[in-house]
């Protein structure tokens, strides 16, 4: 009698232990059974330098999403950003995406100004106002080597 109490306490504790490791898998995975509370947006930029796909996306200071996606659109040839955004965030049709910095060398991350007009943006939908990031880089070299206020044309540098 004691040996089947002792297995029956042992399953129970496996089979708790199981549903515990199951849950936490789909907490930190941000898996979802029962359908999914967050809907796709999408944004072209002209550059999308350091974004990676998991950077946050964010409204009003808060974040209401994730980049899900980064692919490259042929034909306009632009990057295609996916953004999934939580469901009963409301994005409207003249809402504007920039690529931010966190801080001065920080990750990159989606900024959506909300808009204001009176259309909503579907899911699935795109949001054609975007401003792409400032390439610091680019501007401290441009600082560092003196190349500000100098233009080149043909052989003579002249300088403003």
């Amino acid at each position: 009698m004691k040996k089947y109490m002792m297995e029956t306490t042992v399953g129970i504790f496996v089979v708790i232990g199981l549903l515990c490791i199951g849950y936490m898998t789909m907490k930190l995975g941000e898996v979802s059974l029962f359908g999914d509370n967050s809907y796709l947006l999408y944004a072209r930029f002209t550059s999308v330098s350091g974004l990676r796909v998991g950077s946050p996306v964010e409204m009003l200071g808060l974040e209401v999403g994730k980049v899900e996606q980064l692919t490259i659109d042929q034909e306009q040839e632009m990057a295609l950003v996916e953004m999934k955004i939580k469901k009963g965030v409301k994005v409207y049709a003249d809402a504007i995406a920039s690529v931010k910095t966190s801080g001065l060398i920080g990750d990159k991350y989606v900024q959506i100004d909300p808009g204001g007009s009176e259309q909503l943006l579907k899911p699935g939908s795109n949001i054609t106002e975007t401003t792409s990031p400032i390439d610091i880089e680019n501007i401290i070299s441009k600082y560092a080597f003196g190349d500000i206020g100098k233009e080149k044309k043909g052989e003579k540098e002249i300088t403003e």
